[in-house]
């Protein structure tokens, strides 16, 4: 990861306490929809955990990452208004400044 793309995450993101737990990842800056906001960065994951993201693609074993930079701060929301793609976050709308930038964690079925 290039000390540019570290620089980057840090001009358009803080972490602050958040409404819906502990501390919370809010955007500095507008971002638009579609907009890449980053990368989840980190060793690789062997367990579960704190700060743990889990990737699944179809026809690979899952993968994780043990958050190391700012987006380990993100917090759940079922509606979320960014995305992951691989360890990638996307805008999934426009985001104002100041709002916390939050997604959907899966991993478990509604009843």
């Amino acid at each position: 990861m290039s000390t540019e793309r570290k620089i980057r995450l840090g001009n358009i993101v803080y972490r602050a306490p958040s409404r819906i737990h502990g501390n919370g990842l809010f955007a500095k800056v507008a971002i638009n929809k579609g907009e890449y906001i980053g990368t989840y960065e980190g060793p690789t994951a062997r367990r579960d955990g704190t700060y743990v993201l889990w990737v699944f693609e179809d026809g690979k074993e899952p993968e994780g990452r043990s958050g190391r930079n700012l987006l380990r701060y993100l917090n759940h929301q079922d509606e979320g208004n960014a995305e992951f793609y691989g360890f990638d976050l996307f805008a999934l709308q426009d985001i104002e400044p100041h709002e916390e930038i939050t997604f959907d964690y899966g991993g478990w079925d509604e009843i």
